[in-house]
């Protein structure tokens, strides 16, 4: 007899010793999706025995969470600013810091906007602006932008779960990109190539490589994306990019150089540099003049 409450524990022992960071929440994590149950339930029924057939696909999922593979890789979900996204092998799993960049986005939406996101790769960023800009009354339009097509696959599905007026575009960058935009917002790859190798386990072999690598210093993607922007951004739109962070000062650098204003870094709740925003200036009436 195998009940629940020894589940839990021989699953939370078994991820200890394979030195999983989040060994008690982890183990938790998997019995409640395994066996779809609640904290309540678990309190109140603990004791009783579990179905086999659950403990089989519990237990499965614990020795591949022991293996390093990511929890949200098994469960096909992962939440991020109170939603929640299909997720897999094919797109960045969701970050607690990536909601500071859309928690910022979502002070600068007073009214209906166009919003661009590229390299948008579950569409997390994306909708989740859409989702809850909608909630306060502004209903806005949105593209995401990716060089993946299977990442996009990804999205398409979390966009159907939340229909959303969102478009998804295969593009490298702004290749296939038309129109323009009242905020861009990016979560670009900006792990410099030498450095992946580092990165805990998890996400260097189980993160797309196309979602992590920044190449040689982790900031080709904020260059490519800057250096074009105003090409895409109406006068006074505003440029929003997640950083890595030590990154501020490089990005906020670009920003300058390519004419924006208003450029401010804004930390996530670790107290590092997390997101850098900057608006396009205005345009003079002697420059419309010539535009």
């Amino acid at each position: 007899m195998s009940t629940y409450r020894q589940m839990c524990l021989e699953g939370e022992k078994k991820l200890r010793d394979s030195r999983i960071e989040e060994w008690k929440l982890d183990a938790w994590l998997l019995a409640e999706s395994a066996f779809g149950i609640s904290r309540a339930w678990y309190f109140a029924h603990g004791e009783e025995e579990a179905p086999p057939e659950q403990i089989q696909k519990y237990w499965e999922w614990i020795e591949k969470r022991s293996d390093h593979i990511p929890l949200q890789h098994l469960t096909g979900q992962a939440f991020f600013m109170g939603m929640e996204f299909s997720v897999d092998e094919r797109v960045l799993i969701p970050r607690q810091d990536t909601e500071i960049l859309v928690e910022t986005a979502l002070e600068k939406i007073k009214e209906p906007i166009r919003l661009l996101d590229m390299c948008t790769g579950s569409g997390c960023i994306l909708l989740s602006i859409l989702y809850l800009a909608k909630e306060r009354g502004i209903s806005c339009q949105g593209i995401g932008a990716d060089i993946s097509a299977e990442a996009l696959e990804v999205a398409g599905k979390n966009r159907q779960k939340y229909r959303l007026d969102a478009r998804l575009v295969e593009s490298n960058l702004y290749e296939k990109l038309e129109g323009d935009f009242d905020m861009l917002v990016s979560n670009p790859p900006y792990i410099p190539t030498g450095e992946i190798e580092e990165l805990m386990e998890e996400v260097r072999d189980h993160d797309p490589i196309l979602a992590l690598d920044g190449r040689e210093d982790g900031l080709y993607f904020y260059r490519e994306i800057i250096k074009d922007a105003h090409r895409y951004l109406k006068p006074e739109g505003w440029i929003l990019l997640e950083i890595g962070c030590s990154q501020a000062e490089e990005v906020m650098k670009l920003l300058t150089e390519h004419g924006f204003t208003e450029i401010s870094v804004k930390k996530d709740l670790a107290g590092l540099d997390r997101v850098v925003t900057g608006r396009r200036k205005a345009i003079r009436k002697q420059e419309e003049e010539h535009v």
